[in-house]
């Protein structure tokens, strides 16, 4: 049995950009369950966006805004139900506890660390930036002035400068 065109169409298009989704989506979720669940997400608002989307704008730049406007989204839900939640006790945790293997590099990871701790529409940004979008797309994709993305990348990139700098240990 084929599937319809349109599905056809999405399905392609999905394989070719699913590195655009899970990097928004390592971006916003640090457990793994939470990240399966926002790819879902992602993935559904996407299918249900599919049919209006514009071809006037680049697909990515609709993939892009999509996925973050989700992310952000999930993120927030995420943190709401974070605080009404009891934290587990010690005892439960070590019995919990799962030991994911780190593939990044120590410097890598810290990366990662301080980009999460990054408010949303920054840690958005420095996600496009590191991709190598230019300042025009990443204007485009989050709905921002092109000032306000080069303004902003600078800052971004020198609290991380600083983040790196208090984090090495000074021999």
């Amino acid at each position: 049995m084929s599937l319809p065109a349109d599905t056809a169409k999405f399905l392609t298009i999905l394989e070719g950009h699913k590195g655009i989704i899970y990097k928004v989506a390592n971006a916003y979720c640090r457990n793994n369950e939470n990240r399966k669940d926002l790819i879902q997400e992602i993935t559904l608002q996407l299918w249900l966006a599919f049919p209006t989307y514009n071809h006037q704008y680049a697909l990515t730049t609709w993939l892009y805004r999509i996925a973050l406007n989700v992310s952000i989204s999930f993120y927030r839900k995420q943190t709401s139900r974070d605080k009404r939640n009891q934290p587990l006790t010690t005892e439960i945790l070590g019995l919990l506890s799962e030991d994911e293997p780190c593939d990044m590099d120590s410097d890598l990871a810290m990366l990662h660390g301080f980009i999460r701790q990054l408010r949303e529409l920054d840690r958005a940004l420095i996600l496009l930036y590191l991709e190598e979008h230019s300042h025009q797309q990443i204007a485009d994709i989050l709905g921002i002035s092109l000032t306000n993305v080069s303004t902003r990348v600078a800052r971004i990139k020198e609290q991380l400068r600083q983040q790196f700098a208090l984090s090495k240990p000074t021999v």
